[in-house]
């Protein structure tokens, strides 16, 4: 009995959200093919016309897209918007905030937790709250290779993967 509950519950959580996404997608927002969202999600509603989301992209809970910044409107009587794309292969981090005006360039990576500010370019794993660049996909694999290398002779049983940056 309870598995059955639990199936109907999950059932009903995957029914709410398609439906809030084909609502914002009604709305503007555009939604490449193959896209996973994990879990919970803030796309900005208001303004949902303003992002964009490439094919094959993976987007972690607790992501928002927020394409408007209110905090000026008090003060100066205006609100400032702009547009977020989401290039192809990118993969956006448990907690990320990306605000308006930003562009992630295809088969980057977004760190969890970042906030992002300024637009990442392609190939780019990027993370934190200033959206420091880490490498390129390049440098990564050339780093990873070197430690996947082991000299002849040694079995390698644990890689610590620090100083990858």
């Amino acid at each position: 009995m309870l598995g059955l509950l639990m199936k109907a519950y999950y059932s009903f959580l995957k029914y709410k959200k398609n439906r809030y996404l084909n609502g914002l997608v009604d709305k503007g927002l555009i939604l490449g093919k193959n896209v996973l969202i994990v879990d919970t999600f803030f796309f900005d509603p208001s303004h949902c016309y303003l992002i964009t989301i490439g094919d094959n992209c993976t987007i972690c809970p607790n992501v928002r897209l927020i394409a408007h910044d209110a905090s000026t409107k008090n003060h100066l009587g205006y609100t400032k918007f702009g547009k977020i794309t989401i290039g192809e292969n990118c993969f956006i981090g448990d907690s990320t905030i990306v605000l308006p005006n930003v562009s992630i360039g295809p088969n980057s990576i977004v760190g969890a937790g970042s906030v992002v500010t300024k637009s990442v370019p392609p190939w780019t794993v990027v993370a934190g709250i200033r959206r420091e660049g880490f490498a390129g996909w390049r440098s990564i694999w050339r780093k990873l290779r070197m430690l996947l290398n082991p000299a002849p002779g040694f079995l390698m049983r644990s890689i610590a993967l620090r100083n990858l940056t």
